[in-house]
């Protein structure tokens, strides 16, 4: 999850299935979580980032995936289309909840609030 100074939230249309989510991916091997941040939020959006905190473990219960989640902040970079997403935007945090499911929009919420929560979901809906 980036956060700037206005309190703005990047996220991404995803190339794949035209959803919007904040921007992620899976880590390669021998990769530190930090780095896998890194690289993943550059090749989505073309913004480098410095981490900051877990904010939740999320739970894909159907596909088997569990997903930590950190606030970021940006360091460099200029958002836009990727090879992995069609946009990359800064929005309102009041607007996530019209811009993706459930299960991407409590994510941002959840950046914003205090310990990390673990949630679980079924891709779309929480449990």
């Amino acid at each position: 999850m980036v956060v700037d100074g206005a309190g703005r939230v990047l996220v991404i249309r995803r190339r794949d299935n035209g959803r919007w989510e904040p921007p992620g991916g899976i880590l390669e091997p021998a990769e530190t979580v930090e780095d896998g941040l890194v690289r993943e939020i550059l090749e989505e959006t073309g913004i480098r980032v410095g981490v900051e905190r877990l904010t939740g473990v999320y739970q894909h219960v159907p596909a088997r995936i569990i997903a930590l989640v950190f606030r970021c902040h940006p360091l460099e970079g200029s958002a836009g289309a990727t090879a992995e997403a069609t946009e990359a935007r800064w929005v309102d945090r009041s607007s996530v909840d019209a811009l993706m499911s459930p299960a991407f929009a409590v994510r941002i919420h959840d950046a914003f609030a205090g310990p990390a929560p673990v949630r679980a979901h079924d891709g779309e809906r929480l449990y």
